[in-house]
């Protein structure tokens, strides 16, 4: 019983990592994108910064519980590669989605009327036009096709995961020691923002985009929510799930193998180790690989 009420008290977790981390994210898309001026319109790299300090703050809340996931890209592929139960994946993922659905929910409750006046005035409606709907989430930006942006997304979350995964390394002696591994984690995901956001938002978390994304199709922006134009929906969650593996396996393959300390403890203690802090059923030792955009 006491271990079933553990695993709820993970899914409200992830539950509320995710919604900061949308309330924060999407309140300061708000405030880029329905103001004119716009007071981040010459200063974008606030709004990565605001992203990533909601990332950071969502660390600090939930990390003891859960980790912090708060991405299925993260999720996914700590299961693959760190020992984490395999059981709490989908239920994980889920109620990821559902708080991205809940942030974006509340951000709405901010901004409608804003959001209201700025489709009037610039002659747009929320099902035909997509109105304000960047403020939610992501769509490919100029001149950059759906294919192409699921290969920016592929390539933004391996960058993610490949950090997170050396951050929160136990072997690696350069990685930022005690709690200070959430700030780097968010100003990782803000450089990440910094270099290549303008490409399609750079979403690096299915979360992160379809919850909101779910939340405006019953909010009235319908058939410009999903399937989206283009049928862009899908390249959102595609991207950085293939991405996540493909940058934690980069990391566990290619780098950690060399680590000087775990080299040094295979040698004095032979035989196989198992993966950074194992995960299965420690919520303490999760709240080490805290997670992420």
């Amino acid at each position: 019983m006491a271990r079933n009420k553990q695993f709820v008290g993970e899914l409200i977790s992830e539950f509320i990592a995710v919604f900061i981390i949308i309330l924060f994210g999407d309140s300061v898309a708000a405030m880029y994108s329905l103001y004119d001026p716009s007071p981040y319109r010459n200063a974008y790299w606030g709004v990565c910064i605001v992203w990533g300090l909601g990332v950071t703050i969502a660390i600090y809340v939930t990390g003891a519980v859960s980790g912090t996931h708060a991405n299925p890209a993260v999720t996914l592929a700590l299961a693959l590669f760190r020992g984490f139960s395999w059981r709490k994946v989908v239920p994980y993922a889920a109620v990821q989605v559902l708080g991205g659905m809940a942030g974006a929910a509340i951000v709405y409750a901010l901004y409608a009327p804003v959001i209201d006046h700025f489709n009037l005035a610039h002659h747009l409606d929320r099902m035909n036009d997509g109105g304000a709907a960047g403020v939610f989430f992501t769509h490919p930006g100029d001149f950059v096709t759906p294919l192409h942006a699921l290969m920016d997304e592929t390539i933004l979350t391996a960058m993610l995961l490949f950090g997170i995964f050396a951050v929160t390394c136990e072997y690696n002696t350069q990685a930022p020691q005690a709690n200070s591994s959430a700030l780097i984690i968010g100003l990782l995901v803000a450089a990440i923002g910094g270099c290549a956001g303008y490409l399609e938002a750079w979403a690096i978390n299915p979360a992160r985009d379809f919850g909101p994304r779910l939340f405006c199709y019953f909010a009235g922006w319908g058939p410009s929510a999903l399937p989206a134009p283009g049928h862009y929906w899908w390249v959102p969650i595609a991207g950085p799930l293939a991405g996540g593996v493909i940058g934690a396996g980069a990391y566990e393959y290619l780098v950690r193998p060399y680590m000087p300390r775990l080299r040094d403890r295979q040698a004095a203690e032979p035989g196989p180790l198992l993966a950074d802090a194992p995960l299965a059923d420690g919520p303490v030792a999760e709240a080490r690989i805290a997670g992420q955009s």
